[in-house]
């Protein structure tokens, strides 16, 4: 059985920036952790499973929440002060603005 343990993306290059949105139905803002270290650019997420209720079976089951980790290499220079990160029906979107030159300190992305 071939099961895919992290979303499908879309990566975009846009003139001004990247536009990076992740397949995720389900999850809460709070279940995600961006980071961007070293050009390296980490979402990760983990999501309990809600705990079970007394007096309630489950007839079935066949979709949960795995937890999953994607790093992308970023090539060009990123503005960090300037990312965006937002969830809207079931995607994740990041808009990465492109910047000229200067290295950055690691930085943790809040999703709005």
């Amino acid at each position: 059985e071939d099961v895919l343990h992290y979303p499908p993306v879309n990566i975009t290059d846009k003139t001004e920036n990247y536009v990076v949105e992740f397949f995720v139905p389900g999850y809460i803002k709070a279940d995600f952790t961006i980071k961007l270290e070293n050009n390296i650019l980490t979402v990760s997420t983990e999501k309990k499973e809600g705990a079970s209720v007394e007096n309630e079976k489950i007839i079935r089951k066949e979709f949960g929440f795995k937890p999953f980790k994607r790093s992308f290499t970023i090539t060009e220079k990123i503005d960090i002060d300037n990312i965006i990160a937002r969830y809207e029906n079931g995607i994740l979107i990041l808009q990465l603005p492109k910047k000229n030159a200067g290295a950055a300190a690691p930085k943790n992305i809040n999703v709005e």
